[in-house]
């Protein structure tokens, strides 16, 4: 399946010069979301993963699906004040400022093996703050799927510590 052919591109959306790749087409289609899915899947089960990590927000929908399927835990990375429990805090810098992602403090046991799913890699600020936090508590990052890659910010560069894995490539 061409799941490339899922995915609507709006122009100058949020903002003039910004392409804006739109996933609800492709996860309101049952078959495409499923392949999607499964390739995910596909691409860590041999990994011995442990735990499902999926940042705000549109990480918890491909996170907790591929966690399910993978028959493991998901644990959610979230924004400053979202959490109940004790949280641990990373801050990193963004083009135009900073941002803060939250993660329980008991999220993940020491040495457990961890997958960050998300919906994008873009710059790989957002993951790379994931990952920290991820390794703060003790877990062990071993994979990073994505199911969109915009190769002309780079994000993988900035990621180069960890494996990752995109099913789909655009060049901006």
């Amino acid at each position: 399946m061409d799941l490339k052919a899922k995915i609507r591109v709006i122009e100058d959306f949020p903002e003039k010069g910004i392409s804006f790749k739109d996933i609800t087409p492709l996860i309101k289609d049952k078959e495409a979301f499923g392949t999607a899915v499964a390739r995910i899947v596909d691409d860590l089960k041999d990994k011995n993963i442990d735990y499902i990590a999926g940042p705000e927000a549109r990480g918890f929908l491909f996170g907790a699906t591929v966690a399910y399927a993978l028959g493991v835990g998901f644990v959610p990375v979230r924004k400053p004040g979202k959490l109940p429990a004790d949280t641990i805090s990373y801050e990193y810098q963004l083009e135009y400022g900073n941002n803060i992602l939250e993660i329980h403090k008991d999220a993940i046991e020491k040495g457990k093996r961890v997958a960050i799913v998300d919906d994008l890699l873009a710059t790989g600020g957002t993951m790379l703050a994931a990952a920290k936090l991820i390794e703060s508590i003790g877990g062990k990052v071993v994979a990073m799927e994505f199911l969109i890659e915009l190769e002309n910010l780079k994000g993988r560069e900035k990621l180069s510590d960890y494996y990752v894995n995109s099913l789909i490539k655009y060049d901006r």
